[in-house]
């Protein structure tokens, strides 16, 4: 039974995405319009709804392709308030390329049937779905050519807190990118000073870079794993004993990291930490605080202890509401979020470790680059701040990783298939 208290919960803002929540009102107009949810069998009306349902669907997605491109043309101005779509969902952020909204509505509606459902209306998985086809159209038919994807870890390219051992399915469709030519780098939370750990979460993608027969040797150096969001770059090296090798951070750090002092680093995770050991005493957590170089978290106390959504989100927020009210959270970036089963505060976030990784590779554009995660609401998601340093493809699941660099493959080596420009 749905609570009062789960509907206000999962309405609030922290835990929406204003765009896809502005497509979706925008899309449920046509849906009562012309959606019959008749129950009598064979009724000829049915394909009549169709066919009218989703014209009505192209024509919205197109009128917000062209709101999009409205914003990107303020937004190269340098004065993207001025949009109309700033103006109607007024957190939209930056546009790296347009969005081909109207053909990944065409490519989606033929695998999930949206116009074909009379008694569910568009939802957020579809306008998510829809917008990933859109970016990923965009970057292989339009601006292009895209030189860099990025991948987070957990439930991006392997179930969360597992390994990507040598039978995942991701592991051969990043090999074809590479071959391609394409740079790849992990943006991951955890926070390893010893290469041996990435080893050990990463050894099934390390051993089939080593032992390809049709990666060249320099591409197989063009895989990097960047650690705790953007404190650690190893680069693949297969003739290393671990197959990876630490880079000097001259070699890829930004210039406003070099910024940081130790002293802010170490003030800024000493008020994570007295906020995350209120959070446990307050909740009374079985947890225990775990301190890192440039990182501190809460984690279960023993094996078996599993946390409830609602208090990993409490301890996110109130980590991040009192870091945001400190002088130095205010100077300092840092990434608060949800890994699943516990929580932590990072030194940096991922708009920086994807921009390292552009940098690293010889200062890639946002327009040329992909990052894929599975975290992108505007609290307790590390992989949200991404959306800042590039194009990004939201999944919820390694399988949908899968789908997605499927898709991107086969755009990048057939073009845009026929079709996608009219009515079938």
């Amino acid at each position: 039974m749905t609570t009062r208290y789960r509907v206000e919960y999962a309405l609030k803002a922290h835990r929406r995405d204003a765009l896809i929540e502005f497509i979706k009102g925008l899309l449920a107009v046509p849906f009562v319009l012309h959606s019959q949810p008749t129950t009598v069998a064979g009724d000829a009306s049915f394909r009549v709804m169709a066919v009218e349902a989703g014209r009505r669907y192209r024509e919205i997605m197109k009128d917000v392709e062209e709101l999009i491109n409205d914003h990107i043309t303020y937004q190269r101005a340098g004065t993207p308030e001025r949009s109309k779509l700033r103006f109607l969902v007024p957190s939209v952020g930056t546009f790296f390329t347009p969005l081909l909204l109207e053909k990944a509505f065409v490519a989606q509606d033929a695998r999930r049937s949206i116009s074909n459902r009379r008694f569910v209306a568009p939802s957020f998985n579809d306008i998510r779905l829809i917008l990933n086809t859109a970016q990923i159209m965009s970057l292989t038919t339009l601006d292009g050519p895209l030189k860099l994807v990025t991948f987070d870890g957990d439930v991006t390219l392997y179930d969360d807190g597992q390994c990507l051992v040598p039978t995942n399915p991701v592991i051969p469709r990043i090999l074809q990118l590479m071959q391609r030519g394409l740079y790849i780098g992990i943006v991951t939370a955890a926070g390893y000073t010893d290469s041996v750990k990435y080893m050990e979460r990463l050894h099934g993608l390390l051993d089939a870079i080593k032992f390809s027969k049709d990666l060249t040797e320099g591409q197989k150096s063009n895989l990097i794993i960047l650690g705790g969001e953007s404190s650690y770059l190893y680069k693949s090296c297969p003739t290393s004993p671990t197959l990876l090798v630490a880079e000097p951070r001259e070699n890829w750090e930004l210039d406003e990291m070099r910024t940081w002092s130790e002293t802010d680093i170490q003030r800024l995770l000493d008020i994570a930490e007295t906020a995350l050991r209120e959070s446990i005493s307050t909740m009374k957590l079985e947890a225990i605080v775990l301190r890192k170089e440039r990182a501190v978290g809460i984690i279960p106390a023993i094996p078996d202890v599993k946390f409830e959504r609602e208090q990993l989100e409490e301890a996110v927020l109130a980590a991040q509401k009192t870091l945001e009210l400190s002088d130095i959270g205010r100077r300092l970036p840092f990434c608060a979020f949800n890994g699943g089963n516990d929580v932590f505060v990072d030194i940096g976030d991922k708009r920086l470790g994807v921009r390292c990784c552009q940098r690293f590779f010889g200062n890639i554009s946002g327009s040329q680059t992909l990052h894929i995660g599975d975290q992108f609401l505007s609290a307790g998601h590390n992989d949200f701040k991404a959306r800042m340093a590039g194009t990004t493809v939201w999944v919820a699941s390694p399988a949908e990783t899968v789908s997605s660099l499927d898709e991107l493959w086969d755009l990048l080596e057939h073009g845009m298939p026929k079709g996608y420009d009219h009515d079938e």
